[in-house]
């Protein structure tokens, strides 16, 4: 591939406490069942904030209220094929879509401790999971007025 032809992936992820635990999906990937935030891709039409809101749904049943930008990173994965451009959104869950099917490849949503996240952290989608965590344990929260959606 071309410097032309190469894009990177754009994809929300909802970073969720609640009583000292962190929401999170254990999902299939070709590499077995790994953890993750509820992430998923930007698609078109729809804001960064309405893709957040709609992964959180479609992945766990909650419904995810955005509050804050928690950071953006950019990962290439160690194959080299594909960089992922996360936009990492902070907030709470209002109430539970109960009987919800959750997305395919979705085994289930989980709540866990920061401490279980690093005990699992082999069983991680990517770097990001646990990375999304600590900045927010460490405060980092950026007003949503950053971004503008037209």
């Amino acid at each position: 591939m071309n410097e032309r032809e190469w894009k990177p992936n754009v994809t929300v992820a909802a970073v969720i406490e609640r009583d000292g635990r962190f929401l999170l999906v254990e999902e299939e990937t070709p590499e077995g069942l790994r953890f993750n935030q509820p992430a998923g891709h930007l698609e078109a039409g729809e804001s960064l904030l309405q893709a957040s809101v709609r992964e959180a749904l479609e992945e766990t049943a909650h419904h995810f209220v955005p509050e804050y930008l928690v950071g953006i990173y950019q990962w290439t994965r160690p194959q080299g094929d594909i960089t992922y451009l996360r936009f990492a959104f902070g907030g709470r869950v209002e109430g539970e879509a109960v009987g919800r099917a959750l997305d395919a490849g979705i085994v289930r949503a989980l709540w866990m401790t920061a401490d279980e996240v690093r005990a699992t952290r082999d069983r991680h989608r990517s770097p990001l999971i646990l990375q999304c965590i600590d900045d927010w344990a460490a405060g980092q929260r950026f007003p949503l007025s950053l971004l503008r959606h037209y």
